[in-house]
């Protein structure tokens, strides 16, 4: 009895050293082989450092097939670490905006969520055997004070299946909230420099890509003219069509070399206008050829064709009575870039809008240079070099696949290290700028796109407003551009920031749909019988056991 007594003090006493162990040591393991449960260190330190406090809205909640339950599911696993390091400054609601009491309510619940920025979802199931169809709010409202931030949690390559772009969304959960989080308590701003001044293209044209930008970053045009880009945290060159000045080349040139950090959306070629019969797209020569090919590529003054990937154009294919017949049709001087390098920036990136693509080479001689494509066509390619014919009568013509054998062509590289001045041994000792010159250096990153339309947004004239960047007004359909343009400047001012949460990757593990339907029965029974025989199976185990002790 005495033993007994003191194991049980013993028992109390370990039990309360543990807990008293645990209020100061902070411990959580993750066996999942994919680490789905875990949270990258850059999530943890902002979480850690918030200042403020944090409210999360989730309307992803309620009764989903499986593919959303899974959505949800991680969604609610995510917060709940958010919540683990976040020291009580994060609070998380979850509600079901169609479980309204009345049709009025919920229609108001609807209309308040899609005025306040996110995008409505229908989804369809069989309950019963009957098909039925909900409208979900797949999103979240990030709040800190007055302010809110809409999240979309439905996001991936619409291109791939529903079951894929599902996997994607689980897998980017954390990088859209945490980004959002970031966006509300961000202290210090980064300076991103826009280079508008060698272009021709109107500011209404920019305006989504710059409003974008201003909401995470501190944004600088040219239009002063600076005497140097140094202390600027990136550089966007957007669609120019006047060739640069040596002057201007040399600043591009010391601050890549300095360790800058600069984007170059560019086009080969110059199209100024398109009609029936057909136009000439010109050679366009920006002056800076010579500084591309010294950091290891080459735009290339040429239009690519896809036959594969490209968007479509309104076009009259003829009249029905009286009246013309206007149909989309593909037109295939437009591809959609859906061809990725394996890079964070791309990763399940929706496909690229592009308008008159030309190709970019890599070459040799930037040997501590490193070269990662980032954007590329389809297979199926034909390439026009400059000057080159454009007529919209071609999209009537059926084309032959056979004369689209160019093979995947590059169109977006991502170059880092090393750079070396392209000015080297050019700056004589009296020239005023051999003081702060720089022959070579290490850090920098440049990216360049050979389409500058990739930032360029429509505009609808009717309503005198600007339309979103890579918004397609003929298929109603939202393109990649922005989140393209938005991850590469993540990656080039904070590459192991959070960005680093992109590289999370969640296998699919699917069931095999025929033996299911075969083994269906066979299964059935196991899950059914089996729990009920093992019980029995130690029931008397336990019965033979004791009457053979007490026999």
């Amino acid at each position: 009895m005495k033993n007994n007594f003191l194991r049980f003090i013993l028992l109390i006493v370990v039990l309360a050293g543990v807990n008293w162990l645990a209020s100061f040591l902070f411990v959580r393991l993750d066996l999942t082989e994919d680490k789905r449960y875990s949270i990258s260190d850059a999530t943890r330190q902002l979480l850690s450092e918030l200042d403020k406090d944090i409210i999360v809205n989730v309307y992803l909640s309620g009764e989903f097939p499986a593919g959303f339950e899974r959505l949800e599911n991680a969604t609610r696993e995510t917060l709940e670490e958010f919540k683990t390091y976040a020291n009580g400054h994060l609070t998380v609601n979850y509600s079901d905006p169609s479980a309204a009491a009345s049709e009025e309510q919920r229609q108001k619940q609807y209309v308040n969520l899609v005025d306040r920025g996110l995008t409505p979802t229908n989804i369809f199931d069989n309950e019963n055997g009957k098909r039925t169809e909900k409208i979900i709010f797949p999103g979240a409202i990030v709040q800190a004070d007055t302010l809110s931030v809409p999240v979309q949690l439905l996001k991936g390559n619409k291109a791939n299946t529903p079951e894929e772009q599902l996997n994607q969304s689980y897998e980017g959960v954390e990088f859209e909230i945490a980004s959002a989080i970031r966006l509300l308590n961000n202290q210090q701003r980064k300076k991103v420099g826009l280079v508008v001044s060698h272009t021709k293209i109107s500011p209404a044209r920019l305006s989504d890509l710059i409003a974008t930008i201003q909401q995470n970053y501190d944004v600088f045009l040219d239009m002063n003219n600076p005497a140097s880009y140094e202390g600027l945290d990136a550089l966007l060159v957007l669609k120019p069509d006047s060739a640069f000045s040596d002057d201007d080349k040399f600043k591009l040139d010391q601050y890549v070399v300095g360790g800058g950090k600069a984007i170059f959306f560019v086009d080969g070629a110059k199209v100024d206008s398109v009609s029936l019969d057909g136009s000439y797209a010109q050679p366009l020569d920006l002056n800076v050829n010579d500084l591309f090919f010294k950091w290891g590529a080459r735009v290339n003054t040429n239009l690519v064709k896809d036959y594969l990937d490209c968007a479509e154009i309104l076009l009259n294919v003829g009249n029905v009575g009286d009246n013309p017949e206007i149909r989309p049709v593909p037109w295939r001087f437009f591809p959609l870039l859906n061809n990725f390098g394996p890079h964070i920036i791309t990763r399940n990136l929706n496909p690229v809008y592009t308008r008159f693509l030309s190709t970019i080479d890599t070459v040799g001689g930037a040997q501590a240079i490193y070269k990662t494509p980032l954007l590329m066509t389809s297979p199926y390619t034909q390439v026009l070099n400059a000057p080159a014919l454009v007529g919209y009568n071609e999209a009537r013509k059926q084309p032959q696949q056979a004369e689209y054998n160019g093979g995947i062509k590059l169109s977006g590289v991502l170059l880092e290290g090393s750079f070396t001045s392209l000015f080297q041994n050019r700056i004589l000792p009296g020239d005023p700028r051999s003081a702060k010159f720089k022959a070579s250096g290490s850090g920098g990153k440049v990216i360049i796109c050979s389409d500058g339309d990739i930032v360029v947004n429509d505009y609808d004239y009717k309503r005198n407003a600007p339309l979103p960047l890579g918004y397609d007004r003929v298929t109603k359909r939202t393109f990649g551009n922005k989140d393209f343009v938005m991850h590469a400047l993540d990656y080039m001012t904070d590459a192991n920031g959070l960005i680093n949460a992109r590289n999370k990757q969640i296998a699919i593990r699917p069931l095999d749909k025929i033996q299911i339907q075969e083994k269906r029965k066979f299964w059935q029974s196991i899950n059914l019988l089996l729990p009920i025989a093992l019980i029995g199976i130690f029931g008397a185990l336990r019965f033979y056991f004791r009457a053979r002790k007490f026999a």
